[in-house]
């Protein structure tokens, strides 16, 4: 007869179940493995600005339509570009983005758009939107995780050349490209690339929509015409401002001041250079010669060593003998801001005002790396007095639509002191008024906060410039508000003088026994030398 357990040995039996199993080395050594990019960006894609279906479709348009300005741009092309937003269902649309830049070889099209980290910027010193090789790579795998589908390029190089067609989705094990579809199509275009991507988000009008976003790119790239066409609208046509593109950067070597200890020693371990002298000549911006000597005299470095040979201790030498001593600034050739002119024209084209400024700064360093600051300004006009002012942040002509709070222009409008000129300011909170304020930061390489690349990094070095800017920008008006001021205190005195004149007529006809034509004329003849008074 079979034994019943009893309660106490159910209840043991029970508990050794529950008992943690004890692992060893050995069985948490098999169950390491290398995580791929790709596969840590698919279980974090809100470090890439896919966390939540809104800023998802914003993320989608705006890298895709950050390449395309980048590539015509390189190729010396003024860009044409169309942005397609299509509702397939309510929360899934299409996005077609399609420009005239010069294409994309055969060959290099799976790597561009399904591998994340694979790009030609990352380790180039010189002004551009897209540097770190993910962007639009991430938002083809946002659509294979939201939709399942493929994201579809077409792209031709040459009138000449066929248009490859292909449809790719991403490895994400192992960051590497699957092709779906690769085939040869008809496409009227000269040369160019479309992208579409189908992903599961969110369209909506107003502030931080891909309306708001578009509309402010235009501000950043007066050289770009746009053609959009949002959900259930009409097409918007943007035409260019400019027919000039920006000025050619040129790439720069890295600055001492900016390469920090691992990276000096990872220089000198790549270095092909003879000697340690000609490596900091050669590899390095504005190191000259005697600059070269300097430093290796300070840190007691022999300049015929091979920089392979360095140890340790002299590394650590070399790293502080070059904070020590004076090396010029970098060159700023390799940045091309927007120019105060396109500035301010861009504003008087896009946002209704009655007062209109712009500033540029001088090219100013942060970390070895060049930066110039640009600041403009709109007030009066339709835009609302009783509401906090509307501020349009830029990094290299990109528009910075979230995280406005934790950003490094935001810091800077907010400690500067916006009723010393003529707007009221709240405690720790951005100033009150009808002005749309428009801040851009060129640079070889922007310290962005995160990945998503929305907010800049507190460098005191930029804070400082944005402030000088924005100070520059606040004088003149301050100016035009008192103008303004004082002109309309004169327009009421002259109205006040404008209503008694009669009245004086009649006394002195009534003093001087004028007759009635007399008093008419003594009438005319006041309100002449009001009116010459108005125009002195």
């Amino acid at each position: 007869m079979r034994r019943v357990k009893t309660k106490e040995e159910t209840i043991v039996k029970e508990k050794e179940k529950r008992e943690r199993k004890k692992e060893t080395a050995h069985t948490l050594a098999m169950k390491q493995r290398e995580i791929s990019i790709a596969e840590f960006f698919t279980k974090n894609r809100h470090l890439l600005g896919f966390d939540n279906p809104q800023k998802a479709l914003l993320t989608t348009v705006k890298e895709a339509v950050d390449n395309s300005l980048d590539a015509c741009e390189d190729a010396a092309t003024l860009p044409s570009i169309r942005v397609l937003i299509e509702g397939l269902a309510e929360d899934r649309y299409r996005i077609t983005v399609e420009d005239n830049g010069p294409g994309i070889v055969k060959k290099q099209i799976p790597m561009i758009f399904a591998r994340l980290l694979y790009g030609s910027k990352f380790h180039t010193l010189k002004q551009s939107r897209g540097q770190q090789g993910i962007g639009i790579s991430a938002a083809g795998l946002y659509a294979q995780l939201t939709t399942g589908k493929p994201v579809r390029i077409t792209s031709k190089i040459s009138p000449d050349k066929p248009a490859h067609y292909y449809e790719l989705m991403i490895d994400t094990s192992r960051n590497k490209p699957v092709i779906v579809t690769d085939t040869k199509v008809q496409w009227n275009a000269a040369h160019g690339t479309m992208v579409e991507l189908e992903i599961e988000a969110s369209y909506k009008k107003g502030k931080r929509s891909v309306d708001d976003y578009i509309q402010q790119t235009t501000l950043a790239n007066p050289h770009a015409e746009f053609f959009y066409k949002p959900p259930k609208d009409d097409l918007l046509h943007y035409p260019r401002i400019s027919e000039t593109l920006p000025e050619d950067t040129l790439e720069i070597k890295p600055h001492p001041y900016g390469v920090e200890l691992g990276v000096l020693i990872n220089m000198l371990k790549d270095s092909k250079a003879r000697n340690i002298r000609k490596m900091l000549i050669g590899e390095f911006s504005r190191v000259s010669a005697r600059v070269a000597d300097e430093i290796l005299q300070k840190a007691e470095i022999n300049p015929s060593i091979r920089p392979g040979k360095l140890s340790n201790g002299d590394t650590e030498r070399l790293y502080r003998a070059i904070q020590n001593v004076k090396i010029m600034s970098p060159p700023t050739n390799c940045i091309a801001p927007i120019g105060e002119n396109l500035v301010f024209k861009g504003l008087q084209e896009r946002v209704q005002a009655d007062f209109y400024t712009s500033c540029t700064r001088p090219p100013s360093v942060y970390r070895g790396n060049p930066f110039q600051v640009e600041i403009g300004l709109a007030y009066g006009g339709e835009m609302p007095a009783d509401e906090q002012i509307e501020v349009m942040r830029f990094a290299n002509r990109v528009p910075l639509l979230y995280q406005q709070s934790a950003c490094a222009i935001t810091k800077s409008i907010l400690s500067t002191d916006w009723k010393h000129y003529g707007l009221q300011q709240p405690k720790g909170s951005l100033p009150v008024g009808p002005v749309a304020l428009f801040v851009h930061i060129a640079s070889v390489w922007v310290p962005f906060t995160s990945e998503s690349k929305e907010a800049i990094a507190h460098y005191p070095e930029i804070i400082r410039e944005t402030r000088l800017a924005l100070q520059e920008c606040g004088r003149r008006l301050s100016a035009h508000i008192k103008r303004h001021i004082r002109v309309q205190e004169e327009h009421k005195k002259r109205s006040y003088i404008e209503r008694y004149i009669p009245h004086i007529g009649e006394a002195l006809q009534l003093i001087l026994a004028f007759s009635d034509k007399q008093k008419e004329r003594t009438i005319t003849n006041l309100k002449d030398i009001l009116q010459k008074s108005r125009k002195m």
